[in-house]
């Protein structure tokens, strides 16, 4: 039996066995399948967001008295910078994923071609998949963190400006 064959009918075993995961394998591996997912993700944050930005501040307006609000711009900053700062988490992991993908597919690779076995490059893959993961979330929390802090102060002086405007008019 000639090699060539007999790859091709593993081939044909694998997709006779498991027709949807071929077919989920197929369809994860086109780029417009990942930017389809990219814009779908942005469009859902970006929707999301825009509607609990809008909750938020009418909250804080509805709220709105003399003598808390300086409390009220602080719980609602806070609120202003968690929000962003999951967004912004979520945003990122969505670009993350694919690049992850494509570092743990070309490690993998390159320890096949240095002659290891199967069995060590399991081991290693499972070694791999816990690092490149573990690094990732930790910057992902670093960045959404940042983003975080970064919206709550922005969002604390522009609504206590706003509030100190108000209060002249």
């Amino acid at each position: 039996m000639d090699p060539q064959s007999h790859q091709e009918q593993q081939q044909t075993e694998t997709s006779r066995q498991h027709p949807k995961t071929m077919l989920l394998i197929r369809i994860m591996s086109k780029r417009r399948t990942w930017v389809a997912l990219f814009v779908l993700v942005y469009g859902i944050l970006l929707y999301s967001s825009w509607n609990l930005l809008q909750s938020i501040l009418s909250w804080y307006k509805s709220t709105l008295s003399p003598s808390s609000s300086a409390a009220r711009a602080v719980y609602a900053s806070a609120m202003l910078g968690a929000v962003f700062g999951v967004i912004s988490m979520a945003a990122a992991a969505a670009v993350a994923v694919p690049a992850m993908m494509v570092t743990w597919i070309t490690v993998l690779v390159l320890l096949a071609f240095c002659g290891r076995r199967r069995r060590d490059l399991v081991v290693e893959a499972k070694k791999l998949t816990a690092e490149i993961s573990g690094v990732v979330a930790r910057i992902l929390i670093k960045e959404g963190n940042f983003v975080a802090a970064v919206c709550a102060v922005l969002g604390y002086f522009l609504l206590v400006r706003k509030g100190a405007q108000d209060e002249l008019c």
